[in-house]
């Protein structure tokens, strides 16, 4: 049965490569794309979540990854202050806009005041200084080096508004870009902030404070940062509902070009089919033989689309610094998709295949 089907590939190689192609690009559509939304939603969790402070106070709906506003009253910072466990608060103004030049099409600015937040989290200028001036930013080294930046060069915000960079921040912590808390507060024409860092004193439990903040301050949202990492699609509105839309696309891909083969291909070989089934060749065997090809069509696929998002997702990432975390489910149903959707578009021309009338091939051919 093995050298029959690998005959019958080899006949029409030029068949079996297209098909091969259009299985692996259903596996492409799935491995890649499902891995650099998993890459780029954890990059963005990872560098919310960067913080040495160990909890996040907010208003319910005040932050999220890819929406924020002013809801949270400054005077939060000195209540928190008061709260057994908490050695020292930080507050953040996070706004978010849509810009092209933004990874997913948004651009994240912080407004803080630095030398506390750098020294909360464990951050640090590589280069220039902290913003004072309501006209000057900060970056981290991946934005200067992805946008091409250097001191000293004015970069627009808001809408046109030049500010000029004169400092660069390590490691990566929240947004990209950051200024005082008082020009982005002047800028948005607000007197709040978005959420509050609190980092709590050594030797005390994190959980048991934030237990403590929601007695004494109740009605607020707190998260724990080490929590923010997890589900981080979850933070993206639809992102799921994307990732099903790749998988069907996949599996309809695979399964499309599968069957314009095999149905070609039974239609060009009812000669050899007939004489197979006048030598006594059985329906199972005639359905058998279409499936294995279709099976390894299939596995072929799969070894070319998980080598084609490899080298995409190498180039790519060099190219334009996006980041691809490919997982290991999603990898086992770009598989299932791949064998599956083979063995479904073969599944008609084999049956087809199977009921052809040998006399009827012999008196017409």
């Amino acid at each position: 049965m093995l050298e029959l089907v690998l005959a019958n590939l080899k006949v029409r190689p030029l068949r079996t490569v297209i098909s091969v192609l259009g299985v692996a690009l259903g596996v492409v559509l799935v491995i890649l794309f499902t891995g650099l939304a998993r890459g780029m939603t954890n990059d963005l969790a990872r560098r919310a979540a960067n913080w040495k402070a160990e909890i996040v106070f907010t208003r319910p709906g005040g932050m999220d990854t890819m929406s924020s506003n002013a809801a949270v009253n400054l005077a939060y910072a000195d209540r928190l202050l008061q709260i057994d466990g908490v050695a020292a608060t930080v507050p953040v103004l996070r706004y978010v806009s849509s810009d092209s030049k933004g990874q997913w099409g948004i651009r994240q600015v912080d407004g803080v005041n630095w030398e506390p937040f750098a020294a909360m989290n464990g951050l640090g200028l590589v280069a220039g200084r902290a913003p004072t001036a309501g006209d000057e930013i900060i970056m981290d080294e991946r934005q200067i080096v992805n946008e091409g930046l250097k001191l000293g060069d004015n970069y627009e915000l808001f809408g046109g508004q030049k500010y000029r960079i004169v400092g660069v921040f390590a490691p990566p912590s929240g947004a990209r870009t950051k200024m005082s808390l008082a020009a982005l507060q002047d800028a948005l024409q607000t007197d709040k902030c978005t959420y509050i860092l609190v980092k709590v004193r050594d030797g005390e439990d994190p959980a048991q404070v934030l237990a403590r903040i929601n007695e004494s301050l109740p009605g607020n949202k707190l998260s724990l940062t080490s929590e923010l990492v997890i589900d981080a699609p979850e933070r993206i509105p639809g992102l799921n509902t994307f990732l099903r839309v790749l998988v069907v696309l996949g599996a309809v891909v695979s399964s499309i070009f599968v069957l314009l083969s095999m149905y070609t291909t039974v239609t060009e070989r009812r000669r050899e089919i007939g004489i197979l089934k006048s030598l006594g060749a059985s329906k199972p065997f005639i359905i058998g033989a279409i499936e294995g090809e279709a099976l390894l069509i299939g596995i072929f696929g799969i070894v070319a689309g998980g080598l084609a998002s490899l080298a995409a997702s190498v180039l790519i990432g060099s190219e334009f610094g996006l980041t691809f975390e490919f997982s290991g489910r999603w990898i086992a149903v770009a598989v299932a998709i791949a064998i599956g959707g083979s063995l479904a578009g073969a599944l008609y021309p084999a049956w087809k295949a199977s009921s052809i009338d040998p006399v009827e091939v012999m008196v017409n051919e």
